[in-house]
């Protein structure tokens, strides 16, 4: 049973070793919610799922945004009932055991630690085409610098961020549907083009046949990672578990609205096989092949803009899992130090600094060990999904089994859990035989058996004294 021990709205929780605030509102965790799955992966590297399925590449999209809808769902239904900073890494570490959520914390705090130099230097790249004169690392730097101090000062500050950030993203995809949608009824005044003939006219729905679905599906699936950092940014709300319901309930119609309906619009206006569409990205070709004027102005801007949201999101991330690792004893316990505005300054400090050498590794080495680097965590969201699946078949019996009520409950329990841990197993065979993916698969695997590994010795290590710790940390956290 959840101890509530939350302050008033905006204070920190104090504990023994450092609570994090609570100063995220509403409107933060709602355009968190709505936004945070949108990257820049939807605007430029959906073209590269086009171009390797063809219309039928909606077909993935739909099926990889049913698996998340799925994930969240059973994600939701954890974290209503228990809001914790360390969100599945925490759950799989009560349901499956110590050493799964020391893993599967630490390969995702990786994960989002590489993100920090790739969208940096996407940042920096776009600014550098404005400003030539300001060479792309100092770009790269100042960005993440300014970021990380934002989220220094306080949640509330990330949170405002993220806000704007979203917002102009939504707004962006809004604005794309409906002139796109438009073309598509040829109700656009001085629209190129009109109609859907694309969908069928360049070789048909299935151009390469319907064996490259699975292929684009892998790229697409991947795009979805984020939707789950609501869950970590709800326990700083007021009211976890009501944000947690909200977003639960919201992300069928957001990934239907921006992703299945921007790339059906995207499909039906350009060619799948359009040289401008693998040059340009999906939105960008869109809106030139309709006749809008400053097309790759517009699309930068907003690419810009989902750069900085993904940037903010992975210093808040990366940090608040560390800060949860700690927590729990499987990190330095000086991590689980927060400031006095309920900020994990050094979970912070230390996941920034890791950031920074890579974005130092990809400047200053030779790209096959930046590109070596981020292979390794190529294949992470799928064994989050799958960590997260297991650990709600599993502490679902144990709810149950207390008779506690639930906020949210997974639907068709449990066929549809069984379901998503049938699925992932075979997507990973598929990436091991059948895809270009073999590198991601085999690179995250090593670190993945390396960070196991070193779970089950800090396991037995520390035998006995984890019941401490997590019962510390659960109550000094509020949870």
């Amino acid at each position: 049973m959840a101890i509530d021990s939350s302050p008033p709205k905006g204070e920190t929780k104090q504990g023994t070793s450092g609570t994090l605030g609570t100063g995220l509102k509403s409107r933060h965790v709602t355009m968190i919610s709505i936004a945070g799955v949108i990257g820049a992966g939807l605007f430029v590297g959906s073209s590269k799922a086009i171009a390797l399925a063809g219309p039928a590449v909606l077909i993935a999209y739909l099926t990889a945004g049913l698996l998340v809808v799925l994930v969240m769902r059973m994600l939701g239904e954890m974290a209503a009932a228990n809001p914790d900073s360390g969100s599945f890494s925490t759950y799989a570490d009560r349901s499956i055991g110590r050493w799964a959520g020391f893993s599967i914390g630490w390969l995702y705090w990786w994960f989002w630690v590489l993100v920090i130099p790739l969208e940096a230097v996407a940042a920096a790249i776009i600014l550098n085409s404005w400003i030539p004169a300001v060479a792309t690392w100092i770009w790269a730097l100042g960005i993440t610098l300014i970021l990380t101090i934002t989220n220094l000062v306080s949640v509330g500050n990330y949170g405002e961020f993220e806000f704007w950030f979203a917002l102009l993203k939504v707004v962006a995809i809004i604005g794309f549907i409906v002139i796109a949608g438009l073309a598509v009824l040829g109700l656009l005044p001085g629209s190129n083009v009109s109609g859907a003939e694309h969908l069928v006219s360049d070789g048909g729905f299935f151009p390469n046949g319907f064996g490259a679905v699975p292929a684009a599906l892998l790229t697409t699936m991947f795009t979805f990672m984020g939707t789950e950092i609501v869950t970590i940014a709800a326990a700083e709300s007021a009211n976890p578990a009501k944000e947690i319901r909200k977003a639960t309930n919201s992300v069928i119609w957001r990934i239907s609205l921006f992703y299945v309906a921007s790339i059906f619009l995207v499909v039906s206006l350009v060619p799948w096989n359009s040289e401008v569409l693998a040059a340009n990205g999906s939105f960008q070709s869109a809106l030139d092949a309709i006749g809008i004027p400053n097309a790759k102005i517009i699309i930068d801007i907003v690419i810009l803009v989902a750069v900085a949201s993904c940037l903010n999101s992975a210093l808040y991330t990366a940090s608040r899992m560390m800060f949860s690792l700690a927590q729990r004893g499987d990190a330095p316990k000086s991590i689980a130090k927060v400031s006095k505005n309920g900020v994990p300054t050094n979970a912070v400090l230390l996941s920034t600094v890791v950031g920074f050498i890579a974005v130092g590794f990809n400047f200053l080495a030779p790209e096959a060990v930046f590109s070596t680097l981020l292979a390794t965590s190529g294949a992470v969201a799928l064994l989050v999904y799958l960590v997260i699946a297991v650990s709600q078949l599993r502490l679902r019996a144990k709810t149950e089994a207390a008779g506690t009520e639930m906020p949210i409950k997974m639907w068709a329990f449990p066929v549809l859990t069984w379901l998503v841990i049938i699925f992932i197993p075979v997507v990973l065979i598929y990436m091991a035989i059948g895809s270009d993916l073999k590198l991601e698969l085999y690179a995250t695997a090593i670190l993945a058996v390396v960070v196991v590994a070193i779970g089950l010795i800090v396991q037995r290590l520390n035998k006995g004294k984890h019941g401490e710790v997590v019962k510390e940390a659960e109550v000094t956290s509020g949870h």
